[in-house]
């Protein structure tokens, strides 16, 4: 119980601060310390990235910071994009969705070292 509000607390922390949390904080979090299968973990992720994006909007709005038109013209593709990609993510082996994710972060971690 107490891993799982740490994680929480991390991915809350990350995705206020960077932006991120959700899926490069929580998703590994929750497969490393709390022995999730990656499938499960990225369901229960995208439930708490919900959670956490109100509590940020909220948070961000209250200071004047939010654009609404720009965050629907974001947000109403990526819900799109979102149901679209957890049916290709049934289809993909497990395996190639840790090497792939993987692949995905040390390119992010390379390319924001470079910039």
């Amino acid at each position: 119980m107490f891993n799982l509000v740490l994680i929480g607390v991390v991915a809350g922390l990350f995705s206020a601060v960077f932006g991120v949390g959700g899926g490069i904080v929580a998703v590994p979090l929750l497969v490393a310390v709390i022995g999730l299968q990656p499938r499960p973990a990225t369901a229960t992720s995208l439930v708490a990235i919900g959670v956490i994006s109100v509590a940020g909007a909220i948070s961000y709005g209250v200071r004047g910071y939010v654009d609404v038109g720009g965050a629907l013209l974001v947000g109403l593709p990526g819900a799109a994009g979102a149901l679209v990609g957890t049916t290709l993510q049934q289809q993909i082996p497990v395996r190639w969705l840790a090497l792939g994710f993987a692949a995905l972060l040390a390119g992010v971690g390379i390319r924001l070292v470079i910039a």
